[in-house]
């Protein structure tokens, strides 16, 4: 489709844009109700009765269980994942390991 827009008037142009932006909507929203449509239809093939008992049933994130432990504050505990606690690091700068903390 060639139009040539520095033909058009500025009203002609608006009109465009708002049946453009409105296509473009209407587009959107079909696209998104067959992408749920075919979710739900994966999830009752699975078992599930709806879409959202599929999502309910996420397993949750199990919390990794501590490794290591300050020696004067038992509650202050380190996984060995993720960042080290700002006691573990100040403990390696002076020269301690980790297994010294391990539980």
């Amino acid at each position: 489709m060639d139009i040539n827009y520095n033909e058009l008037s500025l009203e002609q142009l608006k009109e465009i844009n708002k049946k453009s932006a409105a296509a473009i909507a209407d587009f959107e929203n079909r696209r998104k109700k067959d992408a749920i449509q075919k979710a739900t239809e994966i999830a009752k093939a699975a078992g599930f009765s709806s879409l959202e008992d599929m999502l309910a049933a996420q397993p949750a994130k199990q919390k990794a269980e501590p490794k290591y432990r300050h020696p004067e504050n038992s509650e202050l505990t380190w996984s060995g994942r993720g960042r080290k606690p700002g006691w573990i690091v100040e403990a390696l700068e002076a020269g301690k390991s980790l297994e010294d903390f391990a539980i």
